[in-house]
C-alpha cells in the first residue's frame, strides 16, 4: 500500500481494491453490452483516471467523449451548474454510459442526465467510482457503483481539492486543516 500523502488523514480505498472493483465494472459493462458499441462520456476533470482504467478494462467496442461541468468552488458546491466543455459527438441512437468520480447531491449528474437525454441517445446509464448517498438531495441512481463513501471530503485517484491531489494512486480522507486552509 502506498505511503499516505501528508495532508491525508486516512487511505479510505487502497490503490488494489481500487484496481480490482475497476475490474469487476469493466467485466460487468462488457457483458450488459456485449454486441453493441457503448459510448463512454467522462466528465472531465475528476473521472480522467477512472476513465482510463476502466476503458481498459471493458471488452467490447466503444468510444469515448468527454464533457465538462462545473458546479464546486473550494469544496462547496455553488448549486449553479455551468457546462465548460460539451460532447464533440452526437449521441443520437446510441448506448451511452456517463462515466463520473463521485456522485454526492445528484444536483450536477442530474443536470447532465437530463441534457443528454434530450439528444435521444438509445440508451443511458450512469457509472461512478464513488457514490456518496448520504449527502443525495435528489434521487438519482447510478446502476454501475464503485464504491459506496461515507460524507468526507475525499481526493486521490482523479479528484482534487483545488486542483491538488489528483495524481494519488489512492481514495483519501483529506485533513480537516487543508480545507480552506494552507497548502504544502
Amino acid at each position: 500500500m502506498s505511503s499516505p500523502h501528508p495532508d491525508i488523514e486516512k487511505i479510505l480505498i487502497p490503490t488494489d481494491q481500487i484496481g480490482a472493483r475497476v475490474g469487476a465494472l469493466g467485466r460487468e459493462i462488457s457483458k450488459d453490452y456485449q454486441g453493441k458499441v457503448v459510448t463512454l462520456i467522462g466528465v472531465l476533470k475528476g473521472s480522467i483516471v477512472f476513465l482510463s482504467d476502466l476503458l481498459r478494462a471493458i471488452t467490447v467496442d466503444c468510444s469515448i467523449d468527454l464533457m465538462c461541468l462545473s458546479s464546486y468552488e473550494g469544496d462547496r458546491s455553488s448549486g449553479v451548474v455551468r457546462m465548460v466543455l460539451d460532447l464533440r459527438e452526437s449521441i443520437e441512437g446510441k448506448d451511452v454510459l456517463v462515466v463520473e468520480d463521485i456522485v454526492d447531491t445528484g444536483l450536477t449528474l442530474a443536470y447532465l442526465r437530463d441534457n443528454l437525454k434530450t439528444r435521444k441517445p438509445r440508451s443511458l446509464e450512469i457509472c461512478t467510482l464513488l457514490d456518496k448517498t448520504e449527502c443525495r438531495q435528489i434521487p438519482l441512481q447510478a446502476k454501475y457503483v464503485g464504491f459506496k463513501v461515507p460524507n468526507q471530503f475525499l481526493v486521490g485517484y482523479g479528484l482534487d481539492y483545488n486542483e491538488q491531489y489528483r495524481n494519488l494512486p489512492y481514495v483519501g480522507v483529506l485533513k480537516e486543516e487543508r480545507l480552506n486552509g494552507p497548502r504544502v
